[in-house]
């Protein structure tokens, strides 16, 4: 596929220039070019929509004002802050690659791509993002916006996740570059496909660039980009246990390569057992195994629906008092007992926090 000649990239630059001097958002972003808070709000706005990201943002800014405020934290204190976005390990990798910017960089986001590339969760994209707007290089950007918007520019039938639309979208993301203020033109094309070019039901009568739009022309805005494929769901049963003793419940922190390392939880695991009797003797058989204590299970408290990657899980969180253990480490993960007030103060994920609100009769 040939990309547009100079003329039209011209156009394109010119009347997307203009469009955006007069729609662009006020977005707390955007009042800085500081690179630490472009980064921060580029790693949050990763599968997260703005009007989400926007109070985050703010109080995770004042909490952590500098680079070296977020190095020197407590991830506990990271997660807590991060705790309802979702997609934890962003948190975790964004605190990681402070510490590695005051380390190697003596505290100052570096300039060059491939420095940036290096640090922990941080791709293609986001390193371009990252430098075109806090330092104007004049770098390529490729996201979920921008691919959409130049498909339909294009007129590009096949899937863009594919090698082949990969290659030609990065082409086409370097093209239409202009020589000076790449940053704020950046914005303006992320801006155009999150707020003109919809994913469904495209305005292109409000589209400052529509007569420029190969798919429009065509009439086949609706049908391109081809949707990726529908990822195949599989249903899970978990249990939750909240394990009592003497006024407090016990909460462990998930280990290193499970979901939501790093985070705090009442003990759970999934589960197979379809008779009662079966499924409460595997529930304190798993919880012994689990966090190496002895329960006496009481009565199911809740039921949660939800879903994680590729799994929808039904989640059954049950009571339990304590009657023996931990006895020694045996390789068991991080544990504390908790009076329901202190719950607050732990960082959870969304269930693990709508349970810890029952505990406290919320």
């Amino acid at each position: 596929m040939v990309l547009p000649d100079r003329i039209w990239l011209e156009t394109f630059r010119r009347r997307l220039r203009g469009w955006y001097a007069r729609h662009a958002r006020d977005l707390p972003w955007r009042r800085s070019r500081d690179p630490y808070a472009v980064w921060i709000s580029e790693i949050m706005l990763q599968q997260t929509q703005v009007a989400t990201v926007k109070p985050y943002f703010e109080r995770f800014l004042a909490a952590f004002p500098t680079i070296a405020d977020l190095a020197g934290a407590d991830e506990h204190d990271v997660l807590r802050l991060w705790e309802g976005l979702g997609y934890y390990r962003r948190a975790r990798q964004l605190h990681r690659a402070a510490q590695v910017i005051v380390g190697e960089h003596q505290g100052e986001f570096p300039r060059d791509s491939e420095a940036v590339r290096q640090l922990p969760g941080i791709g293609r994209y986001t390193a371009g993002a990252i430098l075109s707007i806090a330092f104007d290089a004049r770098q390529p950007i490729l996201e979920a916006n921008t691919v959409r918007l130049f498909a339909r520019l294009l007129a590009y039938r096949g899937q863009p996740a594919s090698s082949k639309g990969t290659r030609l979208l990065w082409a086409m993301a370097e093209a239409v570059l202009p020589r000076r203020n790449v940053g704020l033109f950046n914005q303006a094309l992320m801006e155009l496909g999150s707020e003109v070019c919809a994913p469904r039901s495209p305005a292109c009568e409000r589209c400052p660039v529509a007569s420029l739009c190969r798919a429009r022309a065509e009439g086949a805005q609706d049908g391109i980009p081809l949707p990726k494929p529908r990822p195949v769901f599989q249903s899970r049963r978990e249990v939750a246990v909240v394990v009592r003793r003497r006024g407090r419940v016990l909460l462990m922190r998930c280990p290193e390569g499970e979901r939501w390392a790093g985070l705090w939880d009442f003990p759970r695991f999934e589960v197979h057992s379809e008779d009662a009797s079966a499924l409460a003797g595997e529930i304190v058989e798993k919880t012994a195994r689990r966090v190496g204590v002895r329960i006496a299970l009481g009565e199911r408290l809740t039921s949660i629906r939800h879903g994680v990657t590729r799994f929808r899980i039904t989640l059954d969180c049950y009571a339990a008092r304590h009657l023996a253990g931990p006895n020694g480490d045996r390789g068991l993960p991080q544990m504390q007992w908790l009076r329901p007030d202190e719950l607050s103060e732990y960082p959870l994920s969304t269930t693990g926090r709508k349970l810890s609100k029952l505990v406290r009769g919320e």
